[in-house]
């Protein structure tokens, strides 16, 4: 099936680069293109994406804000976002996240790494796995915006196990490392993944993460 691709950034030169690469990939392609945030939102509703390609400076209307509108919409509750930008900083991680975002990378990174990200990111996974990425999400998700973390009502649906599931996804494990970690096999481990998501209202391990800190599962220190 073919990954129906928006892009969303306010200059045109990337937009033409970005999609003379994605729609090199026979797996790929670019359906629509937006210059600012709100037209993003726009043709979100109005086309049929799979995945955002999202720049966080955007004019009329941010990244950040244009993911969360689009996170927030349920008619959109099957487009993935995947933030593109300059600016890889700690706090627009956290921001993004929190916004809805999928995964986070810098523009920096190579062709097949962008492809590949795409892929991860539109099967429904998420880019939590580098060190690097872990370490700024540990951080900044430990301090939710709220006074204090609040533990959602539908924890207590959670299993022992999916609980124990749900900490290690916020470690940044894997779905091969979780299985390891608890001596099961990798597709048990997913499927305790995917129910601890499905109770917990979750749209992919990025907000399942962010749900763990929010709720205090997790702590940069543990």
């Amino acid at each position: 099936m073919t990954i129906r691709v928006l892009l969303a950034d306010d200059q045109a030169l990337l937009r033409g680069t970005f999609r003379m690469l994605i729609d090199s990939d026979p797996d790929m392609e670019v359906v629509a293109e937006a210059a600012t945030g709100r037209e993003a939102v726009h043709l979100a509703r109005t086309r049929h994406i799979d995945l955002i390609l999202m720049d966080i400076r955007m004019p009329d209307l941010d990244g950040l804000g244009a993911t969360k509108l689009i996170s927030d919409d349920p008619n959109l509750a099957g487009v993935k976002i995947l933030v593109l930008t300059t600016f890889e900083n700690d706090e627009y991680v956290a921001e993004a996240l929190r916004a809805g975002a999928s995964g986070f990378l810098g523009k920096g990174i190579n062709p097949d790494e962008l492809l590949n990200a795409i892929r991860v990111v539109a099967a429904g996974d998420s880019l939590l796995s580098p060190t690097a990425t872990k370490a700024l999400i540990a951080r900044f998700l430990a301090q939710p915006a709220a006074p204090g973390p609040q533990a959602p009502p539908e924890l207590a649906a959670l299993t022992p196990r999916e609980h124990e599931v749900v900490i290690l996804v916020a470690a940044g494990l894997s779905n091969d490392e979780i299985a390891e970690r608890l001596y099961v096999a990798p597709l048990t481990a997913k499927t305790h993944v995917n129910r601890a998501m499905t109770k917990l209202g979750a749209r992919d391990r990025a907000q399942l993460v962010v749900m763990a800190y929010q709720a205090g599962l997790a702590s940069p220190h543990a």
